[in-house]
């Protein structure tokens, strides 16, 4: 199965809601609604025209994974939505690895040494495999203010990609 990964535009919003909304409510019961992501309707304005960027993982033309840069800071970023369907998930596809290595390469070439990123403790196996690509828990105060908080999210972690001297 061959895996494009590819920067999103708001052409495929629609596409995204389905997605995610699908992972977030039906699989791990999180009490979130389209409302509470009105950026999944403006993905260019919110993320590619700020500095970050937008990327969905596709097999076969069906988007089945995504991942996203909110720069809220010169030389920092937060990961958003982050998710891949159930059935694409696991390490014979990698496809979460692919799309946090596309994400830092991304950083690396534009000049963001640091991501943040906000989840809920219920998902372990994500805690997990931030944990093992060497993202440090950082406790909610240690956060920069300009953080983009997600009222959901419970834990929080960070990820040097560029040591500044």
């Amino acid at each position: 199965m061959k895996i494009d990964i590819q920067p999103l535009d708001n052409s495929y919003s629609d596409q995204l809601i389905d997605m995610i909304l699908n992972i977030q409510q039906k699989e791990f019961n999180v009490p979130i609604t389209i409302e509470d992501q009105p950026d999944l309707k403006q993905i260019e304005s919110f993320y590619t025209e700020a500095g970050g960027n937008f990327w969905g993982a596709f097999i076969d033309g069906q988007l089945v994974g995504s991942i996203a840069l909110v720069k809220f800071d010169e030389r920092a970023g937060a990961v958003r939505k982050m998710f891949v369907k159930k059935e694409f998930r696991g390490k014979e596809l990698n496809i979460a690895q692919e799309l946090l290595e596309v994400l830092i390469l991304f950083c690396r070439e534009n000049g963001i040494d640091a991501i943040y990123l906000g989840t809920v403790n219920i998902l372990k196996a994500a805690i997990r495999f931030y944990e093992r690509n060497h993202f440090v828990q950082v406790e909610k105060e240690n956060l920069s203010v300009r953080f983009p908080l997600m009222n959901a999210d419970n834990v929080f972690y960070s990820l040097i990609i560029n040591q500044t001297v």
